[in-house]
């Protein structure tokens, strides 16, 4: 199982910013990402289509792949299925994502932290959970910030920003007051992994004196240690880095976002097909 490749899942193109932190954090691995755009997006979603979703991707890529672990790159479907999904495929190695919100209090100067995400995200019970545990000083401003993930995806073939920056400037005015001063939000937390894609233009509304929290780092970092503690990891003999995509859709976004987005993957744009049935 040792050179299995790590199975990494999206909705769509937005675990590309988590796949970035997987590549630099594992370089002897072997993955193959799963973007699933023909059933997205999953943010507006109920929860039992999130969870439908993700375990036919799951049982899919086990089957047609032989992953040894999986990575759910997607803060909804971590939110609505995470818990099932390991209770289903009990002793395999899982890995969810989750906002930031412990980070984010970690960071914040002001006590006030913004917190950007889906629908799905924010009204999970994950998330109100995440929420109350963290209850003290801190107050975290929830924004759901509708259509946004759907933009990016159709800006990474198309190519035209306009759309995605006008729904920038409506989410960002949204969360209110940003900056150092007292009552300011001065840390954002990007609670949906579309959002570092386009975290650029987001800081230029936002200001550099509000710090951005990507969570993809934390998920490598958690992915190599869960990989190192089940001796899953990959030997220097017998495998290098390689990456296969994914997609249940025409993979035209996903072939786009790879070549404009994913770190050390230029010239990548071969996207397979995908069934899960």
């Amino acid at each position: 199982m040792n050179s299995a490749p790590i199975g990494v899942f999206d909705s769509g193109i937005g675990g590309i910013s988590v796949l970035s932190a997987l590549l630099a954090a594992l370089p002897r691995e072997r993955f193959v990402y799963a973007g699933d755009s023909a059933h997205a997006p999953y943010g507006e979603r109920g929860d039992p289509y999130v969870i439908a979703r993700s375990q036919a991707v799951l049982e899919g890529m086990r089957r047609s792949h032989g992953i040894k672990a999986y990575v759910i790159a997607c803060n909804t479907a971590t939110a609505a299925a995470g818990r099932i999904l390991r209770e289903q495929h009990a002793g395999f190695p899982i890995v969810g994502i989750e906002p930031a919100l412990k980070p984010g209090a970690l960071a914040t100067r002001t006590g006030r932290v913004g917190v950007l995400a889906t629908h799905g995200t924010l009204s999970s019970e994950k998330f109100r959970l995440l929420r109350e545990r963290l209850s003290g000083p801190v107050e975290f401003v929830p924004h759901a910030c509708t259509g946004l993930a759907a933009a990016i995806e159709k800006e990474a073939y198309s190519g035209i920003e306009a759309p995605t920056d006008a729904l920038l400037d409506e989410h960002v005015a949204a969360l209110g007051a940003l900056g150092k001063g007292p009552g300011q939000i001065d840390t954002v937390v990007l609670g949906c992994t579309h959002y570092p894609l386009i975290a650029a233009r987001l800081q230029q509304r936002t200001g550099t004196s509000v710090q951005l929290i990507d969570p993809g780092e934390a998920v490598a970092r958690h992915t190599k240690d869960l990989l190192t503690s089940q001796g899953l990891l990959a030997s220097e003999e017998d495998s290098s880095l390689s990456l296969e995509l994914l997609d249940s859709g025409d993979g035209q976004a996903l072939s786009a976002a790879a070549s404009r987005w994913l770190t050390g993957a230029a010239g990548l744009t071969k996207v397979q097909p995908f069934a899960t049935a």
